[in-house]
């Protein structure tokens, strides 16, 4: 499974235009003060506290993802607890 994802819409995070968020595996310290039940079902204010303790993505960026983007960057952080 590849840990990046092509965004449709770039990001700017000053004069740096980001188009792939890279995700790594969340350990326990990563979900630690989560609710695994809103993580799985893809909550948008869990998944804005744990995203950018995995990826490249912080909160601020996270709040400018497109709908499409948002969706997918949320299939891919509940990806990592499929088998």
């Amino acid at each position: 499974m590849s840990n990046e994802l092509k965004l449709s819409k770039p990001l700017k995070r000053g004069d740096t235009e980001i188009d792939t968020a890279t995700f790594r595996e969340p350990d326990t310290g990563s979900l630690r003060g989560l609710e695994m039940f809103g993580v799985l079902r893809m909550d948008i204010n869990t998944h804005r506290t744990l995203v950018p303790r995995i990826s490249n993505i912080d909160a601020n960026l996270f709040d400018l993802l497109s709908p499409k983007d948002l969706v997918a960057v949320q299939n891919m952080v509940v990806s990592f607890f499929m088998e």
